[in-house]
């Protein structure tokens, strides 16, 4: 009997990894047009019996950004919602102030508050919508090797990954332009390709066990913090489906009590965790014990073609609940970019802002990290100077409360880059409360016509598109800078270009009309929305008297921003022809 023969294939890339980091990715790539050349294996069998365990939650610049895929609406759908906090001290008294109390204070979003979903019913979601695009994830399917012919020019199929399915057995040969490793903590792309994984892993180990639990602890529905003597700064988390978790620190004096970690040492654990409350478990739906540690890879972009992404990349504590916030950054981060290139929108090089962009931001919360699952295992910061006696859950708190808005993601800024350029545009508030390589904040904005009530993330989806958005400020003060810019903007080739991939605004800042153009003097530059509060004019720092242009990157950071006037056109063409291949 003959050997069965190697089957090989062709595509633009290969995503190595199931979960909601490759998932995600896989997803807006073949939303961008990519179906047709694009492939997302798992080792794994993924099915509805996947364990539940893992990330749970979503902060809200990762909803913003998950919105904007039109994804987030399904998972608020079966979210826990969570807005409420609280912090009980070694007796069961009510902290104020303390432990998640941030999460209390997330303002300036409609995605206001944590979104609680246990991992497994976020891939449910991510890989059904995946399919509706025209792609299944390939599970069982292993990577066994891979290899990058660097005689071949970047932007071809110089990547040979050898794959193996875990049920026939069969090995395929897959041909890819781009590889994106989000194969998790252990990525098998990350050493294959041997990229140094920098960091530690602590002596500290942590346990988190979920499932259906009756309890007297008197605030049970909330994202809670236990000040334990003997179990560190206990996580109690309301999850989906009625289900709670708790974790909490499995230091080396509670081990010495089991021989072996299993659920029922998971169980007597938890109820002592979060004494002198009572609990019981009507049922465990998962547990896990792990080591804490930091680590991050010392390139997340190498040989012009191979990306790591999520926890393949880097890896930190569940201390602050951000691995799957950072992983959809990632994601979020990469993907239009990568459609961009693969279009022959935009020059290879654009796909080095990934690492450039997504490297300190990481590097910012690995340090924050670091601090916070000390803390909460009850001991002080290594570099702390402080009081030696200083109570750790105080500590913590404040901690916790100056990252606040890091944690949320809203505050989270890139670096001035060729893709985010401070332009000519200068508010008058200082400092200004948008700039260029900031997030663009969401904005209530209506509809013409109908007046229905609408928002700028609504109106501005990731498609990987670019959004220029026009505030025209209140056209009684602006006419003269309208026409200029209108006269300017026609003659425009660049954005008269059927290739453009910027689609255009119009957020004058006047009472509701019967017709955009008539309240304009001129006709609207792409779509009309009226901000006839003037917040978001206010919110975006834009004089209505003066106007502006802001510049929306396709993941929903400021590009850049300029006055509103003739010369904005010349200035705005000059921006793109920075990053995209079209005139």
């Amino acid at each position: 009997m003959g050997s069965i023969e190697k089957k090989v294939r062709h595509v633009d890339v290969l995503i190595v990894g199931g979960g909601p980091v490759g998932l995600v990715t896989a997803y807006q790539l073949a939303k961008f047009g990519h179906s047709d050349s694009i492939a997302i294996i798992e080792k794994e069998p993924k099915s509805s019996q996947d364990q539940y365990g893992r990330a749970i939650t979503l902060y809200p610049r990762s909803s913003e950004m998950l919105d904007q895929l039109g994804l987030a609406d399904e998972l608020a759908q079966e979210c826990f919602a969570c807005r409420k906090t609280v912090s009980y001290d070694k007796d069961g008294n009510e902290v104020q102030g303390r432990g998640w109390y941030f999460m209390e204070n997330m303002k300036d979003t409609q995605w206001d508050f944590a979104l609680v979903l246990r991992q497994k019913y976020q891939e449910e979601i991510f890989r059904r919508r995946l399919r509706e695009e025209g792609v299944s994830l390939e599970a069982p399917v292993e990577l066994v090797s891979v290899r990058v012919d660097e005689s071949i020019p970047s932007g071809s199929h110089r990547i040979s990954a050898l794959t193996k399915n875990g049920v026939t057995g069969v090995e395929e040969e897959i041909g890819c332009k781009y590889l994106i490793g989000a194969d998790g903590g252990r990525s098998f792309v990350r050493r294959a390709l041997d990229i140094p994984f920098e960091g530690n892993t602590t002596e500290d180990k942590w346990v988190r066990i979920d499932g259906v639990v009756e309890t007297d602890v008197p605030k049970s529905r909330v994202y809670g913090a236990f000040e334990s003597p003997t179990h560190g700064n206990v996580l109690w988390a309301a999850l989906d489906h009625g289900a709670t978790r708790i974790g909490f620190a499995y230091t080396a004096e509670r081990q010495k009590g089991y021989p072996e970690f299993n659920e029922a040492a998971a169980v007597a654990e938890a109820i002592e965790s979060v004494k002198p409350f009572k609990l019981k478990f009507k049922q465990v739906d998962w547990f896990t014990v792990y080591s804490v540690g930091q680590r991050v890879a010392k390139e997340f972009f190498t040989k012009d073609c191979v990306f790591l992404a999520g926890d393949a990349c880097h890896t930190h504590s569940s201390g602050a609940a951000q691995g799957m916030n950072t992983g959809m950054h990632d994601a979020v981060n990469l993907a239009w970019k990568l459609s961009m290139v693969l279009r022959g929108l935009a020059p290879a090089s654009l796909l080095s802002t990934y690492e450039s962009e997504r490297l300190p931001n990481v590097q910012k919360l690995i340090n924050y990290d670091k601090d916070i699952s000390r803390l909460m295992t009850m001991q002080l910061p290594t570099d702390w100077k402080g009081d030696p006696n200083a109570d750790p859950n105080e500590i913590l708190g404040t901690v916790m409360e100056e990252a606040s808005t890091f944690t949320s993601g809203l505050s989270i800024a890139l670096d001035i880059n060729k893709i985010n350029v401070a332009g000519s545009f200068k508010s008058n508030i200082d400092p200004p409360p948008v700039s260029a390589g900031q997030r663009g904040p969401d904005v209530q904005l209506q509809k013409p016509g109908s007046f229905e009530a609408t928002r700028l993330h609504k109106e501005t989806p990731n498609i990987a598109r670019y959004h220029a958005v026009v505030f025209a400020g209140n056209p009684e003060d602006t006419s003269t800078r309208l026409k200029e810019f209108s006269g300017a903007w026609e003659a425009s080739m660049m954005f008269s270009n059927a290739r453009s991939p910027v689609s255009w605004l119009t957020i004058p800042a006047a009472k509701l009309g019967p017709s955009a153009y008539e309240l304009l003097g001129v006709s609207p530059f792409g779509k009309v929305f009226y901000d006839k509060e003037q917040t978001a004019h206010s919110r975006y720092g834009v004089d209505a008297k003066e106007g502006a242009i802001v510049v929306l990157r396709p993941d929903g950071w400021v590009g850049t921003a300029t006055a509103l006037n003739g010369a904005a056109i010349k200035e705005l063409e000059a921006y793109f022809r920075g990053i995209l291949l079209v005139e």
